[in-house]
């Protein structure tokens, strides 16, 4: 399956952002438990995060980051890209 990332940065105050964490935590638990090999994290000394993940297509990994709660809940701004690996 292709891998895809959602590269983040955070739009709303630590508070509110924190708020949705566990959501978003739980959620990409899901993923995995569901078979889509996902990891997610912050930057250390840069504001955002990424999320990569497998999905079938473009059009699924949209509806994927579309339910992520730090989406939904309109805390993140994003980009998302395929991402192709070179070597493994």
């Amino acid at each position: 399956m292709p891998l895809f990332v959602k590269v983040e940065r955070g739009i709303v105050d630590k508070t509110t952002f924190d708020r949705y964490v566990p959501a978003h935590i739980a959620y990409v638990k899901e993923l995995i438990a569901a078979g889509y090999k996902a990891r997610t994290g912050y930057w250390a000394s840069y504001g955002g995060g990424m999320l990569l993940f497998e999905a079938e297509s473009l059009a699924a990994a949209e509806a994927i980051v579309a339910r992520d709660p730090l989406v939904r809940n309109h805390c993140v701004e994003y980009e998302l890209h395929e991402w192709c690996v070179v070597v493994e």
